[in-house]
């Protein structure tokens, strides 16, 4: 398959209030190693990856070396504003952009590689696992209003990987017609193209609250 110039967004701005920590999730130690330090050597040894932009708080830059070209844009308020930033700061050859959060240790490189090839053939796609549990949709008092089908429910992680001229038009979109989204995929949704999911690991949690620490110690210990 042809190899495409691709740009990762490596996510790193996030404040991680709900674990209640002096500084950032992504730059808490677990083994004497931040925990975006996981990912980011994984990234760093992937060939299909031809530059890194860090978004981030600037005062964390010093955290940051790499063998590949290297760059660092200011992290924003929201997570799509973050990305936003980050896409001013891509090299103009870029024709793909992968896009990570920080926060996801436990990528592998196979997973990695399948999703990016995979959106070289359908310009958007993403890591995801089906849904396990049963899922029910709920009114905004907490009352049943229906079972969902989970044979058809799936749980969506980073990275996902997407046709910069197209992540950039449907940006545009979103920022001239004020909307807020929680993922990237959620904005090429807008315009109806296709986005394929590619079956990613249960692992590839997003440590969010002090049970995913936990979780993640335990693993990576």
């Amino acid at each position: 398959m042809k190899k495409y110039f691709t740009s990762l967004l490596f996510l790193c701005g996030g404040k991680g209030s709900r674990l209640e920590s002096t500084i950032p999730k992504q730059y808490i130690e677990i083994n004497k190693k931040p925990i975006f330090q996981y990912s980011f050597e994984i990234f760093e040894k992937i060939d299909l990856i031809d530059e890194i932009i860090v978004v981030l708080d600037e005062s964390y830059k010093n955290y940051f070396t790499s063998k590949k070209p290297l760059k660092f844009a200011n992290s924003g308020i929201r997570r799509q504003d973050s990305v936003f930033n980050g896409l001013g700061k891509v090299n103009e050859k870029s024709q793909f952009v992968c896009i990570h959060d920080s926060a996801r240790p436990f990528i592998d490189k196979e997973s990695i590689e399948k999703v990016i090839f995979e959106a070289f053939k359908s310009k958007a796609a993403a890591l995801g696992h089906m849904a396990i549990n049963t899922i029910k949709q709920v009114d905004t008092k907490k009352n049943v209003l229906k079972t969902l089908d989970r044979s058809s429910l799936m749980e969506i992680q980073t990275p996902q990987v997407i046709e910069i001229n197209l992540l950039k038009k449907a940006y545009s979109y979103i920022n001239e017609n004020n909307l807020d989204v929680t993922d990237d995929i959620s904005i090429i949704e807008l315009f109806n193209h296709p986005t394929k999911i590619v079956e990613g690991k249960k692992e590839n949690i997003k440590i969010t609250t002090p049970f995913d620490l936990k979780y993640a110690e335990k693993i990576l210990s």
